[in-house]
């Protein structure tokens, strides 16, 4: 086997060494084309731009910035408890295709700040305000999830001109999820006290019951359940704070996003499975594309809350025919 020899700059981190001789390694076991491939790798990530923003109150918000940053801009939002993460596979697909793809933590959530307090919509959007700015985003897709669909709402109905062009509302909470006088359809909020009970309780069997059951339609008769997909919510889940992920509940499910949807200007795509046992379809994605000034309503029979991950083969193609529209 061949020596290896790194020549080291004096201004050479601990982390560019390792990385350059991981590269180094690779390349003398592997064949040529793979090792040209490798080193690409290796000098890409050295020049990636860091995980991290911090907001004006203090916050650290995680985020992923892949792809070139000319291309479309393709914004990821997450839902409840998870994170950036959720978005493997939309990320890959969008990155094959030429998009920049970006995805980040929510505050409480994931790698970002277990925040206990700013766990709410006007907080989470100014969140993303920042984030914005920070990456010079112009005419970017967002793409949301259930709580985060609350997310893009609120946060397209607040942007700059010129920061959004389209966005993507999925198995999401708006217009509003708890039911009252005004919304006799939504769900009552011993629902969401439960919620509450249980994460307070034992938030651990909790984050294996949700995913195991009804996020994923697990629940049906001859559902295919994963248990990778099970472990891998669950993992997400746990990654955050308690108190965050506690006050978010009332979050997703009492903001109010009547107003933001009616002061949207962009064409919106509202996707939701009519079998989504988590944010009930009836009471939410068609009156959101009611709302909306241009919105989209496509519905998928028998497919469950997080469909992005049990028929990306589905909503992949859905998604890149809307952007590229």
């Amino acid at each position: 086997m061949n020596s290896i020899v790194l020549a080291i700059e004096p201004s050479t981190t601990r982390r560019d060494i390792l990385l350059a001789g991981g590269a180094a390694l690779v390349a003398a076991l592997l064949p040529k084309w793979a090792s040209a491939a490798i080193q690409s790798t290796a000098i890409e990530q050295g020049n990636m731009q860091m995980g991290f923003i911090t907001t004006k109150d203090g916050t650290e918000i995680f985020y992923k910035d892949w792809g070139p940053k000319d291309a479309q801009a393709v914004v990821f939002h997450h839902g409840w408890p998870l994170s950036a993460d959720d978005w493997d596979n939309q990320m890959m697909f969008f990155l094959e295709k030429g998009f920049r793809v970006i995805a980040h933590d929510r505050r409480g959530h994931g790698r970002s700040t277990q925040t206990d307090s700013g766990n709410e919509m006007d907080t989470y959007a100014a969140d993303v305000i920042e984030l914005a700015e920070k990456l010079d985003l112009r005419n970017a897709i967002h793409v949301g999830h259930s709580t985060g669909g609350g997310e893009v709402a609120r946060y397209v109905a607040r942007a700059k001109p010129g920061r959004v062009s389209k966005a993507v509302l999925i198995g999401a909470v708006p217009p509003i999820m708890v039911k009252s006088e005004k919304n006799p359809g939504g769900l009552p909020i011993e629902v969401f006290d439960g919620f509450r009970a249980a994460l307070v309780a034992n938030r651990a069997q909790f984050f294996r019951d949700v995913p195991a059951g009804p996020f994923y339609g697990y629940n049906r008769p001859d559902a295919q359940a994963f248990e990778g997909v099970i472990q891998n919510w669950w993992r997400q889940g746990m990654m955050g704070g308690a108190k965050a992920h506690y006050d978010c509940i009332k979050a997703f499910s009492e903001t109010d996003f009547t107003e933001d949807l009616k002061q949207i200007e962009v064409p919106v795509l509202v996707m939701h499975g009519d079998d989504d046992q988590i944010v009930p379809y009836a009471d939410s994605a068609p009156l959101a594309a009611k709302l909306l000034r241009n919105g989209t309503l496509k519905t998928y029979k028998g497919l469950p809350h997080g469909l992005c991950t049990t028929h990306p083969d589905v909503a992949n193609p859905d998604l890149l025919a809307f952007f590229q529209s």
